[in-house]
């Protein structure tokens, strides 16, 4: 088969969820030995699309076509065999395993049960000492950096002849110098026949590296064009963000009281000198892209994570342990609500009572006239779309989940809720009605921080919003004025 300029050929490709649609009749081409970059904002459809390309998602329509031919893996395994390896963000090596064996991993040629060293493993040890000869294949790879384990996995593409690696915000976990190591890597790979799809954030890096770029937005294809013809990050940004639409923001009235969370000096691995008051009424936001720092800062404050700096909360010092946190009256909604925020096997009724059982409890024994009057109230006053308390969660809509989660929190009797990403893959009426919840709430004197990675979403119901970057407060903005909605998301890519 005679091989054209296209590694790569998507054409109207379409994958539908329930209630959304994630890729929305996509088509374009990625040409051979290339760098090509893939830039969006969170919830452009990126990652639904490289699911679609790794075999970890199945497309509802369309085609794809890999070097000419009908392109459509069944699995990740059935995309590697097909020519297609990705570089995740969470990296797929063994560190208990040596460099060797990681290389390996997954192919290995055994002749009565025992491993045996082949011609197959010389080639993969022979690209990575090509790649990074300091790497040494008897080496644990427990002890490398994160940037050394991404060329074992690199070493390990080109050595079975992959035609496209996909790197997924490879830059996220690693250091400047360690940076531009890799990006000598990446350049070098076109001499080896091998194209990149590479996806980031960080504007900067896709001029420096890139020879393509292909711009998505809700789920569409806006546009692709050689980084040459891209003026500048400004002209990248407009094509992202397109005309952004900001449902209007209600200005508070009033004087403000004194801040009821005091955050000071706030560090710790991802974290640099994080500083901000919440006040009783107010909802803060915190918007930034993909590993800004938003559910690390959460983590923090709610005591799951260590860190430096000294959070106050209501005048005292705030005990770094989440029980503890619980207990003086913060709670958390978590971004993975259906694994960390529900217990989806059980009930709504057993479901909203479980921070707070004593509320329900008499001599160690659960009252349960009290709690299903409990969960009737939190179901009638959030609106939460039920048969019967006694429905499990798991049977529940997302929009659904979400309010049981919020009402746990409240039953809790928390003066802060902190709302990590609130309304992800929730449809736009549920969305509404979590918006009016947490308005309501806020009315109340409840404050709310909202860790958020859509835009509209934080400019719709913030007062005050708080950009972050790689782990760093960038700008702090009062909502109540017309928003320059390039200009935040220039700093949130990591523009000066």
């Amino acid at each position: 088969m005679e091989l054209t300029d296209n590694v790569l050929e998507i054409r109207d490709l379409v994958k539908d969820f329930p209630s959304v649609r994630a890729v929305n009749n996509v088509s374009f081409d990625i040409k051979r030995n290339t760098v090509h970059c893939l830039v969006g904002e969170n919830g452009a459809g990126k990652s639904t699309l490289i699911k679609i390309l790794t075999g970890a998602d199945q497309r509802t329509s369309g085609n794809i076509r890999l070097n000419g031919a009908e392109y459509a893996p069944r699995s990740t395994k059935d995309a590697k065999l097909k020519g297609i390896s990705t570089l995740f963000q969470e990296l797929n090596v063994v560190d208990q395993l040596t460099v060797e064996e990681n290389l390996s991993l997954g192919m290995e040629d055994t002749t009565l049960g025992f491993l045996r060293r082949t011609d197959k493993t010389k080639r993969m040890v022979e690209a990575m000492n090509s790649l990074e000869p300091s790497i040494k294949p008897r080496q644990l790879v427990s002890s490398l950096s994160v940037a050394k384990k991404q060329i074992v996995e690199i070493a390990k593409a080109v050595a079975t002849e992959s035609d496209i690696i996909i790197m997924d915000e490879p830059t996220a976990a690693i250091s400047e110098g360690e940076i531009k190591r890799l990006f000598k890597i990446i350049k070098g790979l076109r001499e080896r026949n091998v194209t990149v799809i590479y996806i980031s954030h960080r504007l900067d890096e896709i001029f420096e590296l890139g020879d393509y770029v292909t711009v998505m937005r809700d789920g569409k294809h806006i546009d692709t064009r050689p980084i040459s013809q891209i003026k500048d990050r400004g002209e990248l940004v407009k094509l992202m963000i397109g005309k952004t639409v900001f449902e209007q923001y209600t200005l508070k009235e009033g004087a403000c009281k004194d801040p009821i969370l005091e955050v000071r000096g706030l560090s710790n691995q991802k974290l640099n000198d994080i500083c901000f008051d919440v006040h009783p009424g107010e909802i803060v936001g915190f918007y930034g892209l993909v590993g800004a720092g938003k559910t690390e800062l959460a983590r923090a404050i709610y005591g799951a994570d260590s860190y430096g700096g000294e959070i106050r909360f209501k005048g005292r010092r705030l005990p770094n342990s989440p029980d503890k946190v619980i207990a003086a009256g913060i709670a958390l909604v978590p971004e993975e609500r259906r694994s960390q925020g529900l217990f989806t096997i059980l009930t709504i009724r057993s479901n909203v009572p479980v921070m707070n059982m004593r509320k329900i409890s008499r001599a160690g024994f659960i009252d349960g006239s009290r709690e299903r009057k409990i969960s009737q109230e939190y179901i009638e006053k959030l609106r939460i779309a039920t048969s019967s308390m006694e429905k499990e969660t798991r049977k529940l809509s997302g929009g659904n989940q979400q309010k049981v989660v919020l009402a746990k929190c409240l039953f809790a009797d928390a003066d802060l809720l902190m709302l990590d990403e609130p309304t992800r893959g929730i449809d736009v009426g549920a969305k509404s009605e979590i918006y009016a919840i947490i308005r309501r709430l806020s009315e109340e004197g409840k404050a709310i921080m909202i860790f958020s990675s859509e835009l509209p979403e934080v400019v719709n119901i913030c007062d005050t919003i708080y950009l972050l970057y790689d782990g760093s407060l960038k700008e702090t903005i009062r909502n109540g004025c017309d928003l320059d909605s390039e200009k935040i998301l220039h700093t949130v890519t990591g523009g000066a």
